[in-house]
């Protein structure tokens, strides 16, 4: 179920994202201020007055030579690169350009003042020969001290302050997108996280947006599908073991109290089955501690290694009288020169005494148990077939969850507790091995344990 972001939620990361920017931004209008101004001052050091002569007189040479002197010399055919944010007529201010006699070509830029052919008799300048071809052919004259590094800077804020009310409005247009793209997206996770913290797991969120949202939402809803199926599968575990111990205890407690008021005496009869049942819960206890173990990998494993034929050799006895009880035919078909296996020989005995337990209980009258082995590429195979009703194949894939019984309503003598295959799936998962199940096609259930021999088999 998809939650909707909170009001405030969404405000919260859009107040964070929009300072963030802005941050970011400030921080790029620094550093562009401060490379501008560094390429500046480094280039001709803090006196403003050489900054001048370190730009100008280039420019002044330059025209002397294309033009061979300096007739007709106007503002407008010196030319020099401006920096970002700089203005052509403040570098003209308090400069004069006078010839080898001193009289004044341009007038703070000027051409047509009263002062152009006048001899330069201003105070307060700093003069800065004009050399071509080693020859001294003019002059910058420049007033000291007009064009300071106070006014550089009053000069850059103009532009500055444009560009910051730009970037400014670019802040709030991004602002505005990653709410739609980034902060909704956000807080629909947060939403659902809070969710799932108050215990609802069916909080799911929407995926969309940018690919890092899309990654993020959808591992928080498959966190979230995970979170509900193990809640569903401690809920189940609950009730199964509830509903596994409420029947013993139901037999044990009629069986006592009717002892106790007298409808039963106290002789053997009337308290073996009580012991019966004692034995029941010890088993299922038991088992329960061993799925425990076997599913959290405590389980301590003598592996060595283990000749299987010899391991099915012994235990087609332990079953044969079961077996004969129902009628039921046990034997062995197994394959010769089987390499050995590394494993834990108590361990896969259980497995393989698990797989025939069940089908002993399965099996009609009449039917058959066949324990087989045989070779596989990475090592062997034993697989308990059986012809007996086989499993829906809808239900194959339940086989090896705990407490799962295809007929939830069959008693625990018939249809045992539903452990004995997740058992033998983590023993024989813990050792490396693998198991599954499927349907014969001649009738019956087939399980088929794989386990990795001890050196590689040459061939299959």
């Amino acid at each position: 179920m998809a939650h909707q972001p909170d009001p405030k939620t969404v405000f919260t990361i859009r107040g964070r994202l929009s300072r963030l920017v802005a941050w970011a931004f400030a921080i790029v209008v620094l550093i562009m201020m401060t490379i501008g101004l560094g390429v500046s001052l480094l280039t001709s050091g803090t006196d403003m007055v050489s900054y001048k002569a370190f730009f100008i007189r280039p420019a002044l040479q330059s025209y002397y030579l294309e033009n061979g002197g300096w007739q007709g010399l106007e503002l407008g055919q010196v030319e020099f690169e401006l920096l970002p944010f700089e203005r052509a007529h403040r570098w003209w201010s308090g400069v004069y350009v006078i010839d080898q006699q001193g009289d004044i070509l341009l007038d703070e830029g000027q051409s047509d003042t009263a002062l152009i052919g006048q001899l330069l008799t201003l105070d307060d300048l700093r003069t800065y020969p004009i050399i071509v071809n080693k020859t001294e052919v003019g002059q910058i004259a420049i007033r000291a001290d007009e064009f300071g590094i106070a006014r550089y800077f009053l000069d850059l804020l103009a532009p500055l302050t444009g560009l910051s009310i730009f970037g400014g409005l670019l802040t709030v247009i991004f602002g505005i997108l990653l709410t739609r793209r980034v902060v909704y997206p956000l807080a629909e996770v947060i939403a659902a996280s809070q969710a799932v913290t108050r215990g609802d797991l069916s909080a799911r969120v929407a995926v969309g947006g940018s690919s890092d949202i899309r990654d993020l939402t959808d591992n928080f809803n498959r966190m979230a599908d995970s979170l509900e199926q193990n809640e569903t599968q401690r809920r189940n575990l609950l009730a199964d073991v509830a509903h596994e111990l409420r029947t013993p205890l139901t037999v044990m407690r009629g069986k006592l109290e009717g002892i106790l008021d007298g409808v039963y005496p106290p002789d053997e009869n009337h308290i073996a089955p009580v012991l019966e049942e004692t034995y029941l819960l010890e088993r299922l206890v038991e088992d329960l501690r061993l799925l425990t173990l076997a599913e959290t990998r405590q389980i301590h494993f003598e592996i060595k290694e283990v000749n299987v034929n010899a391991l099915v050799g012994r235990l087609i006895p332990l079953f044969e009288a079961q077996a004969s009880e129902k009628g039921i035919t046990l034997r062995a078909q197994t394959t010769p020169d089987l390499p050995a296996v590394l494993a834990d020989h108590q361990r896969l005995e259980q497995v393989i005494g698990n797989l025939v337990s069940n089908s002993l209980r399965h099996v009609p009258e009449g039917g058959e148990i066949v324990i087989e082995t045989g070779k596989t590429a990475s090592g062997l195979r034993v697989s308990v077939l059986d012809n007996g009703p086989g499993v829906p194949e809808a239900d194959i894939s339940h086989l090896f969850e705990r407490f799962w019984r295809g007929e939830k309503s069959r008693a625990r003598s018939s249809g045992g507790a539903g452990l004995g295959l997740a058992i033998a799936r983590q023993l024989v998962e813990a050792q490396g091995g693998s198991i599954h199940a499927q349907n014969r096609a001649q009738g019956g259930l087939e399980v088929s344990c794989e386990l990795p021999a001890s050196t590689p088999n040459p061939t299959a």
